[in-house]
């Protein structure tokens, strides 16, 4: 792999599938094609080596192992999600968290930063981040993180996961209220494009709170990991407007 990095020249990344060996992933091992990363404009071919290129590539998502230049494990994971499927990425993510390779933070943070790069395996990711964290318990990493914010920002806690209302003849269970305002807040998941049924669905939600004479608060995905400040003063208005 030295000679390979050696021969092509810097800038030069090892990544993909040879790069999630380096990293130790489940199952992944070094053979041929060794699959590398350059910038964008280098034209370059070389026997038994799959040559990507990128636009951008990001001082965060590269690092170094043994003296060779590889993808970062996060940008790694990212880049193989395309390859795998929902049950074999929730293997690997849960792999990466126990072994310190990722963290949740950062993880979400690149999905943010590179969805609109083309990256086909986003989906599949967030699928399986998804389904992980329900065969876990417990929250979220969206709800764990906008309980972090609230917490930071010195706001009081609210009571997760409570039934307030009936839709249809459903139960009406919010992600979050705050008692002494009551005030609804809702995040709204990792889907990027909700589809006509989701978003019917949270529509017919919002209206049996507002109904009821409550005051509910939607925070997207991407609000919550890239636009906190926003969260928070939100929140923090629409707090101080009960108390007036």
């Amino acid at each position: 792999m030295h000679a390979v990095v050696i021969d092509i020249g810097d800038p030069c990344w090892v990544s993909g599938p040879t790069a999630a060996a380096f990293h130790r992933y489940h199952s992944f091992v070094v053979r041929r094609p060794y699959h590398v990363l350059v910038p964008r404009g280098r034209n370059l071919r070389r026997h038994g080596v799959v040559v990507h290129t990128s636009e951008v590539i990001d001082p965060i998502d590269t690092c170094e192992v043994d003296g060779i230049p590889l993808m970062s494990p996060v940008r790694t994971l990212i880049d193989i999600a395309a390859r795998c499927d929902r049950a074999r990425l929730t293997t690997l993510i849960d792999g990466a968290l126990r072994d310190g390779l990722i963290s949740e933070d950062l993880l979400h943070r690149r999905i943010v930063a590179l969805r609109s790069k083309g990256r086909y395996g986003l989906p599949r990711l967030l699928d399986a981040l998804e389904g992980g964290e329900l065969a876990r318990g417990g929250h979220s990493w969206l709800e764990r993180r906008f309980l972090e914010l609230v917490h930071a920002a010195g706001l009081p806690r609210p009571r997760s996961q409570v039934v307030l209302a009936r839709r249809r003849d459903e139960l009406v269970r919010v992600d979050f209220h705050f008692e002494s305002a009551d005030l609804v807040v809702e995040v709204l998941g990792y889907r990027w494009h909700r589809s006509e049924t989701q978003m019917r669905a949270d529509a017919e939600r919002a209206n049996a709170l507002v109904l009821q004479g409550r005051r509910c608060v939607q925070f997207s995905y991407r609000m919550i990991v890239d636009d906190s400040p926003y969260v928070v003063s939100t929140v923090r208005s629409a707090l101080d407007i009960a108390s007036t």
